[in-house]
């Protein structure tokens, strides 16, 4: 491929490659594209394609200054690798559940095979003065595999998940075997201070590292890496303006007249034990319970889009959810009235912004996520001249940026009811000082910005 030859580029390494003309593309994909075309560039993973084979052939396709390779992966590897141990064993102990670590040695043979398999046909496209980002959970020991390999590129690698502390760590066997590939890469990348504090306490105590000037951190062997926050965030004019658009949308009209004047409470999470769903189901009914003056005139839209299907833990919390959302309405709603809107499919962004400037309030509230971009763009959305009111939980990423949010302990049924009645009440005046406030702050610090601070940290 003559293209890999070609100088100072960007390769982007990542669990699912965005190729070109994809419609369904999130913040992230996009914001990779961009720096992609920015810089000329590679974009390499699995190609979301379960073959007879792992890795019998590359695909190749080529869009203006980006390449994009991708491989299949064996049902074997795939199990192993993505279901198995980056689902089944690493998921739960970064957002702080191991009663749900599904550990197998098996698996994580899998995954570091086909770690392995990526750094082999990786090294293969890399040019000289390439730099590399790496993303996310699945991918950890990808940089000491890369270096395996001969590679001695700038390697850097992102973490879009919590980091859990050092103590909680160290419960995941072979912990270490795993974790300190992550000083193979030059800059590590975590979204918040606190991110931070626990990757830094892990190598310093765990893995025998000592700090040394500027942030770097050298291993006993005498590697030298460097971890730092970066929050990533959203093409905020881009969602500000989408959201204005959308309030001309007749499906958005749909929901206005559907909600006959009252006031729409949103949720939007994909279907997964972290987000705290079956908690924020409580809140709610504790709402009505002991606020009975808010009956029919509030409405709760969640929107939950099924994710691992197969998994046990996913099919028992949509069951929960359906039995909980029956049971609310059950108790309180009347023929014209249904409080709770429980919906299990994906919309559109562009519907989506519309249902976000739609509502009086964001409901956000994970018990543990990496940043959680729901939040910042529930708040790109909103009208300046009447904004809702974020309703955040302290355990997402987007809560150290967001300091105007109601900040909440999603675990405290009552403290989150409290907060959902005061952003009911909020005055006006009071809800635009909180939203200019935190529009700011992602007007200032959006996914441009995100990934030009990120990628100067890597290459100076």
């Amino acid at each position: 491929m003559t293209s890999a030859k070609r100088a100072g580029r960007l390769v982007v390494v990542s669990n699912r490659v965005a190729l070109p003309r994809q419609t369904a593309t999130g913040g992230l994909a996009s914001a990779l594209q961009a720096a992609l075309q920015e810089h000329g560039g590679l974009w390499f993973g699995w190609s979301g394609k379960v073959a007879a084979q792992t890795g019998a052939e590359v695909h190749h396709i080529a869009d203006g200054n980006v390449d994009y390779a991708t491989i299949d992966l064996s049902r074997e590897d795939h199990d192993d690798f993505y279901t198995g141990f980056a689902n089944g064993a690493l998921w739960p102990m970064l957002h702080y559940r191991p009663d749900l670590v599904d550990y197998q040695r098996s698996h994580l043979d899998g995954y570091l095979k086909v770690n392995e398999l990526f750094a082999e046909e990786l090294s293969k496209l890399i040019g000289r003065d390439d730099t590399i980002w790496v993303h996310d959970y699945h991918l950890i020991p990808l940089g000491t595999m890369l270096r395996k390999c001969g590679v001695k590129n700038r390697i850097g690698f992102f973490l879009h998940t919590p980091l859990p502390a050092a103590g909680l760590l160290i419960a995941l066997p072979n912990h270490r075997e795993l974790l300190e590939t992550l000083s193979s890469y030059d800059l590590i990348g975590v979204h918040t201070a606190r991110d931070l504090r626990a990757l830094e306490d892990y190598f310093l105590h765990e893995a025998g590292a000592v700090m040394r000037l500027g942030g770097r951190m050298r291993m006993p062997g005498g590697r030298l890496f460097r971890a730092a926050a970066f929050p990533i965030s959203i093409d905020t004019p881009a969602i500000a303006e989408a959201a204005r658009a959308a309030e001309s949308n007749e499906e958005i009209d749909q929901l206005r007249r559907s909600l006959q004047g009252r006031s729409l409470i949103i949720g939007v999470d994909r279907l997964d034990y972290s987000k705290g769903l079956p908690q924020r189901f409580e809140a709610f009914a504790r709402l009505l319970e002991r606020a009975p003056e808010l009956h029919r005139k509030i409405t709760f839209l969640q929107i939950a889009p099924p994710s691992r299907g197969t998994v046990q833990e996913y099919r028992q919390i949509r069951r929960d959810l359906e039995r909980s959302a029956g049971h609310i309405n059950g108790k309180y709603a009347t023929p014209d009235w249904a409080p709770i809107r429980y919906i299990n499919k994906s919309f559109p962004h562009r519907l989506l912004s519309g249902y976000y400037r739609t509502a009086r309030v964001g409901l956000v509230t994970p018990l543990r996520d990496g940043m959680n971009l729901v939040a910042k763009e529930y708040v790109a959305c909103q009208n300046p001249d009447n904004p809702g009111v974020l309703v955040l939980s302290r355990f997402a990423g987007a809560a150290m940026e967001l300091t105007d949010a109601l900040l909440v302990n999603p675990a405290d049924t009552e403290e989150v009811a409290d907060a959902l009645q005061q952003a009911l009440t909020m005055r006006l005046s009071e809800r635009r000082e909180r939203w200019h406030a935190m529009m700011d702050v992602i007007e200032k610090n959006d996914i441009t910005a995100w990934r030009n601070t990120y990628l100067h940290a890597l290459t100076r």
